[in-house]
């Protein structure tokens, strides 16, 4: 008998099919302008103005704000697969958008009802928010008649070169610098064309390096005090469940929405990673003049790194449905509901981790020294599993805490 004819496969078009297809997404048009300017962004740690521009001038920038501020109300999973498609094209763009689009989550969150006109007015203006609240941060406010004046440091202020505004927690304390007590914590936010508001560009990481994930100083800044609100810190995902909101969205904390849309962008960048690291080993030799495509360990490799991928994606997927679902039925999150967010994360981004160094392995030596982009996804992706709400040691401690019904350690 004859055996049937081989017919040629299409290896790229293949994995596409094996790792899922992609959503029409709002960023679409954009996404080839991202990613013409990648490898200059990572040289130059700034992303392009007319790329920042085309973000503002889009819907991309509304997507988490709700109906009722002027925004597209987006779903959950919807915004994931947004910063999927952007981190493909450039991790950098992903994670300023990343950040505006969790930390306006935030604002809307504390600043509540009262504060709609504001919100909705950033959002009509199509303006992007940061929040330098990260280690390092102290940042002091004295109350004078109807006026706070602030002065003090934010750290790891990402996005905040192209933001328009910045989100600032401050503590109270006297003339004499001293704390008021008991202990008073507020929030609110000021614009970055703020003379009394600089920005150190501080950030020299490895990863991400357009991100600007810088310092920001205050110095007599001033805010009306009637525009502040308390800000609750570690017990604010809790205070959430019972605060007046915006819309039932904003009951959901940002720290587990942006572990879920962190493992997205992992999703975007270690998928395009690997779509290109089998695209050069498809015309690559080994020794003696082998294909590398029928070697065994590149088989292996590969094809583990493909369905780690495609298990993240469900894990990520999975946790976004999860979220989607509950805000429709109108359900008050639970602590197990937050902490199981972050817990699909971390595992999320476990796999993506075991990925691309799979990857990495496949494409050896000459991978690396035939260019292309895999040494700078793989340096955007070291970001990512270390970011403080998405560290797989703070989150696994929290869990096992519950778990084991522990007190939780606030920070």
């Amino acid at each position: 008998m004859a055996s049937a004819p081989v017919v040629p496969v299409d290896s790229l078009a293949a994995l596409d099919e094996l790792l899922g297809p992609r959503p029409s997404l709002v960023v679409d048009p954009i996404v080839p302008v991202i990613a013409a300017q990648a490898a200059e962004a990572d040289r130059t740690r700034s992303v392009s103005p007319e790329v920042i521009a085309a973000l503002k001038a889009s819907d991309v920038v509304r997507l988490s704000a709700s109906a009722n501020i002027g925004g597209l109300e987006a779903s959950m999973l919807q915004i994931g697969r947004e910063l999927e498609a952007i981190s493909a094209a450039c991790t950098s763009t992903a994670w300023v958008m990343w950040n505006h689009l969790c930390v306006f989550h935030l604002v809307v969150g504390c600043l509540g009802p009262d504060q709609a006109d504001r919100l909705a007015g950033m959002v009509a203006a199509g303006e992007t928010v940061c929040f330098p609240g990260g280690a390092g941060t102290g940042v002091t406010g004295v109350i004078e008649g109807d006026r706070v004046r602030l002065n003090g440091r934010g750290s790891f202020g990402s996005g905040g070169r192209y933001a328009d505004w910045t989100g600032v927690a401050f503590v109270v304390v006297d003339g004499e610098g001293n704390r008021v007590q008991p202990l008073d914590l507020r929030m609110s936010v000021a614009r970055l064309d703020d003379p009394t508001i600089k920005i150190d560009p501080t950030w020299d990481g490895s990863a991400v390096r357009a991100s600007a994930t810088d310092d920001m100083f205050y110095t007599g800044t001033e805010l009306e005090v009637g525009r502040c609100v308390a800000w609750y810190g570690a017990n604010r995902a809790e205070a959430l469940r019972e605060v007046p909101v915006v819309a039932p969205r904003y009951r959901e904390d940002w720290v587990g929405l942006s572990d879920l849309w962190l493992a997205w962008m992992g999703v975007g960048l270690v998928r395009a990673a690997l779509t290109e690291a089998v695209d050069q080993i498809l015309g690559r030799k080994a020794i003696l003049g082998r294909t590398m495509t029928t070697l065994p360990p590149v088989q292996l490799n590969l094809g583990q790194a493909a369905a780690l991928v495609a298990s993240a994606a469900a894990t990520a997927e999975t946790g976004c449905r999860q979220v989607d679902d509950r805000i429709a039925a109108g359900l008050v999150p639970t602590e197990a509901d937050y902490l199981r967010q972050m817990a699909l994360s971390t595992s999320a981004l476990d796999q993506l981790d075991e990925a691309m160094r799979l990857i990495q392995r496949s494409a050896g030596g000459n991978g690396l020294r035939e260019g292309g982009t895999l040494e700078r996804r793989f340096r955007d992706f070291q970001a990512m599993p270390v970011h403080i709400n998405a560290h797989r040691d703070r989150v696994h401690l929290r869990v096992g805490r519950f778990a084991l019904g522990e007190p939780q350690d606030p920070f």
